[in-house]
């Protein structure tokens, strides 16, 4: 089956960057749209970014001009690149991949900011 692995969380100040890098280990899906998504405490998981494979990208609005989307296609790896960061983006940010039916998931990389 599919297997994510991110890494590049940790802590940061407000203001801050951090690049999120996302390994599908598997020759599974490897054509897929993948994605970034968030968990902060209390809340619901929520979607940050998405990319096809041929490279076209979406952006939730909270994150729309600090957050770029990459994916390199011959590593089978997506990135997260994070500017500007803000308290609010701390969470839990996990890696997606949707093929057909069903969504994996990563073990989640700890994004913490402070102010």
């Amino acid at each position: 089956q599919v297997q994510l692995v991110e890494s590049g969380g940790g802590l940061v100040q407000a203001g801050g960057s951090l690049r999120l890098s996302c390994a599908n280990t598997r020759n599974i899906g490897s054509i897929n749209t993948m994605g970034w998504y968030r968990q902060a405490p209390g809340k619901q998981r929520e979607l940050v970014a998405t990319i096809t494979y041929g490279g076209t990208t979406n952006y939730a609005d909270s994150v729309k001009g600090r957050f770029t989307i990459s994916r390199d296609n011959d590593k089978n790896s997506i990135y997260l690149q994070m500017e500007s960061l803000k308290p609010e983006d701390t969470a839990v940010y996990y890696c997606n991949l949707r093929r057909f039916a069903t969504d994996y998931w990563g073990q989640g990389t700890q994004v913490t900011v402070s102010s």
